[in-house]
This record gives C-alpha cells, structure tokens and sequence, in this order.
C-alpha cells in the first residue's frame, strides 16, 4: 500500500536508476535519517552506499520529497484524516537588542555603560595611528606595484 504511493514520486532517468531497485534505494534513505547513522555505514541490504547517498542528492534537488510530502498531505486531507498534532514549528529566535529580550537597567548602570562605550570609542580612535615597539609611528604600507618596492631606482628620469 504505502510503496503504491511513493513509487510514483520517484523519478527514472533514461540511465537509471533500476526500477527494481527503487524501493531498496529508498528504504536506504529511509534507514539512514531514521538511525541517524553515516552512508558509510548503511547495511549492505540497501545497496552500495555510495550509490544510495547519490540516489538521495538527486532526489533532494529535484524536489522529490517536497513533492511526495504534500502528495500525503493532500491523501490525508482528501481521507479527511488530517492530523495537526505531528506539526512541528520551528521556534528559534534571533535577538538584535536588549531590549527584545526585557532587558530592563537602572538608569545609572545605563549611564555607567554608556560611559564606558564612550571611552572606549575615544581610546581606539587616539590609537589610530599605530605605534611600534620603539614608538615610532609607522608608515602605511604601499598597495600595488612601486619602484621603490621593485628595486629600481628612486630618481630615475
């Protein structure tokens, strides 16, 4: 019953794959994401795995299991048998600012903070112009190609 489903959703190329081994490729699939084990170590019973693992890369960039996952939503929703309880939403957030998290501070830690970003900002920009060891401040090296840099000579005209 459920292969008469999926085998339609899987494509055969005019090279391949083997209709009879469809089902066996697909069950490899099936068997690595359900154990969470490695293609290496697939049992031999799905065939090669390398085989198996490039079977699945082409299947997934063909939209083969978007297409056969809204195939068997479509099925259930036409058997009225439609289970919202197995929907899963993903719940990951991205904070850009204290404040999206109820972040709330007394007004003289915001101060005291504010002043600290202050004097940093102040203290990178008085240390622009970097200095070596020796204290000497240190000339900006050239981009490109120069004379200077090539050997030849400085007054050459």
């Amino acid at each position: 019953m459920e292969w008469e489903f999926i085998e339609p959703y899987l494509p055969i190329g005019e090279y391949g794959p083997y209709p009879e081994r469809l089902r066996q490729q697909f069950e490899g699939v099936i068997w690595r994401f359900k154990t969470g084990g490695q293609w290496r170590e697939m049992p031999q019973e799905f065939g090669a795995w390398p085989t198996v693992s490039n079977r699945f890369r082409q299947w997934r960039d063909a939209g083969v299991f978007q297409a056969l996952l809204e195939g068997l939503i479509a099925e259930a929703a036409q058997r009225d048998k439609v289970d919202l309880s197995l929907v899963s939403i993903d719940s990951t957030t991205a904070r850009a600012h204290h404040d999206a998290a109820g972040m709330h501070l007394d007004e003289d830690v915001f101060t005291a903070l504010e002043k600290a970003a202050a004097e940093e900002d102040k203290a990178r920009s008085k240390g622009a112009a970097s200095k070596n060891e020796t204290g000497r401040t240190q000339r900006p090296i050239p981009h490109g190609k120069s004379d200077a840099a090539s050997g030849a000579a400085e007054n050459s005209g």
